[in-house]
C-alpha cells in the first residue's frame, strides 16, 4: 500500500495540471471549485469557477447577492440544485459562522449541499487534515488496482472502498494525495482507455494484470429513466414576451421559461388549450437528456397574447437578462441562428 500511495504522488508531482483552485489554500475558494466541479468537465468549470470568484470574492459576498443573479452566473452548467445549495450556504456561513468557513470535518459535512467527499476535499485540500475524499475516479482506480468487485454503489461497496481510502490517506500529506489519485484517474486510469502501457502501477495492479480493468467498477442499480413531453409558447405580441418563473421544486426551481404543457405523449393535443384562438406554430424541437429522465421539448411561436393565461410581460431583449434553463438558451440559440 505504501508503494501505491508514493508512487501515485510520484507520477501527480510530474503529471499534474496547473489548475487556479490547486494554488490556493482559501476554503471558500475550493468549496467553490469542488462544487462547480460536479457533474462538469474542467475545461467548462474553470470558467464558471474564475466568473464566480470574480464576481463574488468572498462567501459574504456570495451569500448577499441575489438568487436570480447567482442563478444567472451558474446558466449553461446544469443541475441548478448546486446553484441554491451554494448560495444557502454561503449565508449560513456569513450568519452562523461570521463569514469564517468552517474548519472541522463534521462542521463542513452539517453545510447544505455538501457531502462525504466534498467536505473530505475541503477539510484535506484548505485545512490539511487526513479525511480520504473518494469519488467516481478513486472508486475506480482502488477497484481497479485491488481487484474489487463490489459494487460501487451498494451499502456494502460504499463502507468498504471509503474504509480502504482511509487507511491509504497519508496522515501529512492528505492534500496532495487526494490531489494526486483524482488527477491519475482523470488523465491516466481513465474509464474507457486507461494508460495503462504506461502506468507506474501496472505491476502491481490486479486489473492490469489480469485486463479486467474495463469491467471495473462494478455497479448494481440501473436508473430509471422517464420520458416527458413539454410543450413551450413562445407568445409574442408588440408589448413583449410572456414569460413565467418555475416556482415548483425541481432541477429548474426558479428558473425562467415560456409557458409551457407537459403531455403524456409527444403530439400536443388542442383540446389542453385553454384559448381556442391560439394557433401555435412549431418552430423547434430538441431532446434533453439528464441522468433519470428524457426531455422531448417542442417550441411553438404563438403571435398573440393570450388573456386567460398567468404570465409575466418582458421586453425580449431583457429576457436574456433572466436566468433561463439549457432548453430555453437551446430555442434562442436556433432562432438566431435563422435555421
Amino acid at each position: 500500500m505504501a508503494d501505491f500511495v508514493r508512487l501515485t504522488i510520484a507520477w501527480y508531482t510530474e503529471n499534474s495540471r496547473d489548475l487556479p483552485w490547486r494554488s490556493t489554500k482559501n476554503p471558500y475558494f475550493i468549496w467553490l471549485s469542488e462544487v462547480i466541479l460536479q457533474q462538469t468537465r474542467v475545461d467548462q468549470g474553470r470558467k464558471y469557477y474564475e466568473n464566480f470568484t470574480k464576481t463574488y470574492p468572498s462567501v459574504n459576498d456570495l451569500a448577499n447577492a441575489a438568487e436570480e443573479n447567482v442563478l444567472k452566473l451558474w446558466q449553461g452548467l446544469g443541475y441548478y440544485s448546486r446553484a441554491r445549495n451554494l448560495h444557502k450556504t454561503a449565508q449560513i456561513i456569513a450568519n452562523d459562522y461570521k463569514g469564517q468557513f468552517p474548519n472541522d470535518y463534521k462542521q463542513i459535512l452539517q453545510l447544505k449541499g455538501i457531502g462525504p467527499y466534498t467536505a473530505a476535499a475541503i477539510a484535506s485540500f484548505a485545512f490539511d487534515l487526513p479525511h480520504a475524499a473518494v469519488d467516481g475516479n478513486v472508486y475506480r482506480i482502488l477497484s481497479r488496482y485491488f481487484g474489487i468487485d463490489l459494487a460501487i454503489d451498494s451499502t456494502a461497496g460504499k463502507k468498504a472502498f471509503q474504509a480502504l481510502a482511509d487507511s491509504l490517506i497519508p496522515a501529512d500529506n492528505a492534500a496532495i494525495y487526494n490531489q494526486a489519485i483524482m488527477e491519475f484517474g482523470a488523465l491516466q486510469c481513465t474509464q474507457n482507455n486507461p494508460n495503462c502501457s504506461n502506468c507506474p502501477l501496472f505491476e502491481s495492479c490486479d486489473s492490469g494484470r489480469s485486463q479486467l480493468y474495463l469491467q471495473r467498477p462494478v455497479k448494481e442499480k440501473k436508473t430509471k429513466v422517464t420520458k416527458r413531453y413539454f410543450h413551450y409558447f413562445h407568445f409574442e405580441s408588440p408589448t413583449g414576451t410572456a414569460i413565467k418563473k418555475r416556482s415548483n421544486e425541481g432541477i429548474w426551481e426558479n428558473l425562467y421559461e415560456f409557458p409551457l404543457i407537459e403531455t403524456l405523449e409527444k403530439s400536443l393535443d388542442n383540446k389542453l388549450l385553454t384559448d381556442k384562438t391560439i394557433q401555435p406554430v412549431l418552430l423547434f424541437e430538441t431532446k434533453h437528456i439528464l441522468s433519470h429522465q428524457h426531455i422531448y421539448a417542442h417550441f411553438y411561436r404563438v403571435k398573440q397574447m393570450p388573456a386567460s393565461l398567468e404570465y409575466e410581460v418582458v421586453d425580449q431583449l431583457k429576457m436574456h437578462d433572466l436566468p433561463m434553463h439549457r432548453l430555453m438558451e437551446k430555442y434562442f440559440e436556433h432562432i438566431s441562428s435563422g435555421k
